[in-house]
């Protein structure tokens, strides 16, 4: 099968080949997909996972993207709950070769079915920013109609989510980015927002919930703005600020098909739009990871036309 593959920590992305790899076998409780769509992080060149195994050894050659909407092409032993010739989308493991190929062999409990009316590239874009967005809101962040967030990112694959998810469940939603991000964030359903290089973010005032996808600076003089009992989720790993009274959670996202199906009813019926920027075909797709502007929204390979 063809499929994309690193080698090279150092490299990153610019690592990348489009190589013959052999077909993934059907592990019990596995499935194969047959790849239509795969969505992909740029951050994941800097994960251990891309470029080891869980017991820390080196896996590479590795094929990285986590996302993907395809076809049930084949079940591994003991597999129930899915059948072959099923649509299916979801998020694979982190630890295993990835969706950047024409197959992927992926627990089935990963896998959520992707109904007929959804286009293969918009699956491909909800697994990690959809869950992402949903789990740091109502898992981690225990958001409430009435509140008020905070969101980093507003104009991002995963900000976007956020933001529309948590003005859905009643939040009021300050949104946060660069200038240019600002029409944007408001098109997706922010309620104000914050230049982050010209407008003081202080001037918020206090807020219950904060969702960083930045880090940094940013994520502590946004750990200050938390009122008593409220909460700081990061995604961008340890949390190096924590509000006075307060929470403070950095998460992993992680495959749930429940949450899932939730999403992708929120796109069927309109509540939920995605933020999907590039789109290539697979023989295009070194170079649509490889950009030379700053990504506007979730870059999505198409393996099959």
């Amino acid at each position: 099968m063809k499929a994309i593959v690193v080698t090279d920590p150092a490299a990153g992305i610019a690592g990348m080949t489009l190589t013959e790899r052999p077909e993934p076998q059907a592990a019990i409780n596995d499935v194969i997909v047959r790849i239509h769509a795969s969505g992909f992080v740029p951050t994941e060149m800097e994960w251990p996972s891309t470029w080891t195994d869980r017991a820390g050894h080196d896996k590479t050659p590795s094929i990285p993207g986590h996302e993907l909407a395809g076809v049930v092409s084949a079940l591994g032993y003991g597999t129930t709950g899915l059948s072959v010739g099923q649509r299916v989308f979801g998020l694979a493991d982190w630890h295993r070769d990835g969706t950047l190929a024409e197959y992927v062999a992926i627990e089935a409990r990963n896998l959520a079915p992707l109904p007929g009316d959804v286009d293969f590239v918009v699956g491909a874009s909800l697994p990690i920013s959809g869950l992402t967005a949903w789990q740091g809101l109502f898992q981690h962040g225990r958001l409430q109609a009435g509140q008020t967030i905070l969101a980093h990112g507003a104009a991002g694959a995963v900000g976007t989510m956020v933001t529309q998810l948590a003005r859905e469940a009643g939040a009021y939603v300050i949104g946060t980015g660069r200038a240019a991000d600002r029409d944007k964030a408001l098109d997706f359903g922010a309620h104000e927002f914050v230049d982050l290089e010209n407008d003081a973010l202080e001037d918020v005032g206090a807020v219950d919930l904060v969702f960083d996808v930045i880090g940094g600076d940013v994520q502590r003089r946004s750990a200050a703005l938390i009122k008593p009992g409220g909460t700081l989720v990061s995604v961008v790993g340890p949390v190096e600020a924590r509000p006075d009274d307060g929470l403070a959670v950095d998460f992993v996202v992680e495959a749930d098909r429940a949450e899932l199906v939730e999403i992708v009813q929120r796109v069927r019926d309109g509540r939920l739009r995605t933020n999907i920027g590039d789109v290539a075909n697979f023989d295009d797709a070194i170079g649509a990871l490889n950009p030379t502007a700053r990504r506007n929204g979730k870059t999505v390979i198409r393996v099959r036309p």
